[in-house]
């Protein structure tokens, strides 16, 4: 089953511009880091779900001797990953790896830890995902994300627009709805953190600088027409943070089970 390409070529190289090359979610590898707070990565096997470009798996593996596998279901992320990993010498330790929407293609209890950076927001099956993710998992592994999320059922105009202006599939649902679904899929000492406010300061300030100093090269970058449309992207997304509908949230569950002498969490 092929997936609709929606990380084009211009949506890529903004991202890098904006976040760091290799990253495709806020805060580049400071997010990455704060994500994996609190657990022992050296030699640990981590999978990531929405690996994208893979520079939060390259991070994981030569920062902090992670063994990580990525996946995506669009083709273009897994091949730019893996050249990326290669080029930094990093393909022993990680491995990228496309992947089609549904069963993770990987056997019971193989991962000591998960992660994602804002993929999980796109799936609408995240009843279905947990359940996938606590398979996979070693007994007492961990699962921490990193989400989009919203503080309302309801969906305004102003969101609307904002997804129209992203192109991008959204799955939005509010942080209670998370922990209830990590509960209800088996998960223990479920948590769900509200990780708004930087990011709020920070679209702010991006934004403005797209309009003034950062322009010039947008435009070299990207041409006149998609330099633009960011631009008022970013604008829409200002709008939503700042009346509060769009949130984000850090999202940590651990797989029942006892921790053995190999997996720390």
């Amino acid at each position: 089953m092929s997936h609709e390409i929606e990380y084009h070529d211009a949506m890529i190289k903004l991202l890098e511009m904006i976040w760091g090359e290799g990253f495709m979610a806020p805060g580049g590898p400071d997010l990455v880091d704060r994500l994996v707070a609190g657990l022992e990565t050296e030699g640990k096997r981590v999978l990531d779900i929405g690996c994208g470009l893979g520079g939060p798996d390259c991070h994981l593996a030569s920062k902090r001797g992670a063994h990580v596998t990525g996946i995506d279901i669009e083709p273009q992320l897994i091949e730019l990953a893996t050249r990326r990993a290669l080029s930094v010498g990093l393909q022993d330790l990680a491995t990228f790896q496309l992947v089609e929407p549904g069963p993770l293609p990987f056997e019971a209890a193989t991962f000591d830890i998960v992660i994602s950076a804002g993929a999980i927001t796109q799936i609408a099956d995240k009843a279905g995902l947990f359940a996938e993710t606590l398979r996979v998992l070693k007994p007492g592994g961990a699962l921490h994300s990193f989400e989009w999320t919203t503080s309302t059922a309801e969906t305004s105009e102003e969101m609307r627009y904002f997804f129209e202006m992203e192109g991008l599939t959204y799955a939005l649902e509010e942080p209670a709805t998370y922990a209830r679904l990590l509960e209800d899929a088996g998960f223990v000492e479920v948590g769900v953190t509200d990780d708004t406010a930087w990011y709020r300061r920070g679209s702010r300030e991006e934004y403005e600088r797209m309009k003034t100093d950062w322009y010039p090269a947008m435009k070299e970058l990207l041409g006149d027409k998609d330099a633009a449309h960011f631009v008022e992207d970013w604008r829409s997304m200002v709008v939503v943070f700042e009346n509060g509908e769009l949130t984000q949230t850090i999202c940590r569950a651990r797989k029942p089970g006892a921790i053995n002498q190999e997996t720390s969490v």
